[in-house]
């Protein structure tokens, strides 16, 4: 049986997943790679560290010239995260004819086009399926599956942290605040939760999945980007009279060769499927011109399914070894041109704090009359007290118009607060 050795740089959940993958299923990788997968090194920061697998002292190294030097180590698998050292890792291994392995969404989002550069060049192969959605095999599906499709949409959850809390406040009614101290008690949230509840990690996902299903370079300071921590109960509440379920949602869009690219809490209809994807699983839907509507699920983070997705990569490059090199087909050059936020239109979910007045309705109605701003509904909470609530639906409009209309309802001076914007996709299967 021939044998092949990889390095793991950093043991922590997914490290750990991919080395109980690698004992758990040894026999079954064998016949589907031809190869017996061993672990010649792990790289890691404390070498006195107590760990909870049964892991040969002798494979831990605090160095990588430990890895870089060792000809027997064909694949490198990075586990860090992070850019730096990370990226310069990947780089020095590729040119020492070492494949690599990531999942670092930071890494790839970032600098994903020098690594691919370098690979190309280096003639080494380079995959990172586990850098998007944990285990759901979304990357090899845009490079493999679906390359005869022209991709008109991807639209997805893409976080697993902010949809436990989404799903935790809807189905029990619970704060933001109490939604998140649960996640971090469960392990789903870090301690400092701004990467997800922000939206930034969402963000590098998005990235890397408009290059790979739209053939363009993306710069993630093009995404427009909004996270969850101002989305209240009473919105969620709201959100369920008018028949949605609010998600943070990455979405890609294609039109007249123009991409839209944002990221934020949405309203979808209640009985799409993606308003039922709950707690820590991720859902990616998408369109092509000749599949038409797909949706992906699953679990998108955890030792063993983002472990899994790692493993299949090591597997994909034993297959290749005796092909030719396989690359994933992030662009090196060339650009589309990116949507400004205020050109974008959708549906507008408009929450107002206003004074219980004669009249404020209709001044705040007239003032989206004047921004071409069509209301489809509207609901004022609260009577005969000083404040109520106003609640705005609107018809499909420029985001541009919607912001305009704030701005003046701002200067109000019966407008105590604009509580909330959500924007409203509604989202058909076909």
């Amino acid at each position: 049986m021939r044998e092949v050795k990889i390095a793991l740089l950093g043991f922590g959940n997914v490290g750990k997943g991919v080395w109980k993958i690698l004992n758990m299923n040894s026999e079954e990788l064998i016949k589907r790679s031809g190869y017996h997968i061993k672990i010649g090194k792990i790289l890691i920061r404390d070498i006195n560290k107590a760990r909870d697998l049964d892991v040969p002292k002798e494979l831990f190294t605090t160095n990588f010239e430990d890895i870089i030097e060792d000809d027997s180590i064909d694949i490198i698998v990075e586990l860090m995260g992070g850019i730096e050292p990370a990226v310069d890792y990947m780089l020095q291994g590729m040119k020492r004819k070492k494949h690599i392995v990531t999942a670092n969404k930071m890494a790839i989002a970032t600098k994903g086009n020098t690594l691919i550069k370098t690979s190309r060049e280096e003639g080494v192969m380079f995959y990172f399926e586990g850098s998007v959605a944990g285990g759901i095999p979304i990357i090899h599906g845009l490079n493999d599956n679906l390359v005869a499709n022209k991709i008109e949409e991807v639209i997805g959850i893409i976080n697993g942290t902010t949809n436990y809390i989404l799903t935790k406040m809807t189905q029990e009614k619970i704060s933001f605040e109490q939604a998140l101290a649960e996640a971090q008690k469960k392990g789903y949230a870090e301690a400092d939760p701004t990467s997800d509840v922000e939206a930034f990690d969402a963000v590098y996902k998005l990235c890397i999945l408009a290059s790979l299903a739209f053939d363009t370079i993306v710069s993630v300071n093009s995404i427009y980007r909004e996270g969850i921590s101002n989305v209240k109960p009473i919105d969620i509440e709201y959100a369920r009279e008018f028949g949605y379920v609010i998600k943070l949602l990455g979405i890609i869009k294609e039109t007249n060769g123009e991409l839209e690219l944002r990221v934020h809490p949405t309203m979808v209809p209640a009985e799409h499927p993606l308003a039922n994807v709950n707690d820590s699983f991720n859902a990616i839907f998408l369109k092509g011109n000749a599949v038409g509507d797909l949706m992906f699920y699953g679990r998108g983070a955890g030792e063993l399914p983002t472990g899994s997705a790692v493993v299949g990569d090591i597997v994909s490059i034993l297959r290749n070894k005796e092909k030719s090199s396989y690359y994933p087909c992030l662009k090196n050059e060339g650009y589309k041109k990116i949507k400004d936020i205020e050109e974008v239109k959708c549906e507008y979910y408009i929450r107002i704090t206003v004074k219980d007045k004669p009249g404020v309705l209709g001044e705040i109605s007239s003032i989206f009359g004047k921004n071409n701003v069509s209301i489809l509904s509207v609901i004022q909470k609260g009577k005969r007290e000083e404040l109520v609530s106003l609640v705005f639906i609107t018809h499909s409009t420029l985001e541009g118009n919607i912001n305009k209309s704030i701005g003046m309802i701002k200067a109000l001076n019966d407008s105590e607060k604009v509580e909330n914007i959500i924007r409203i996709e509604n989202l058909g299967m076909d």
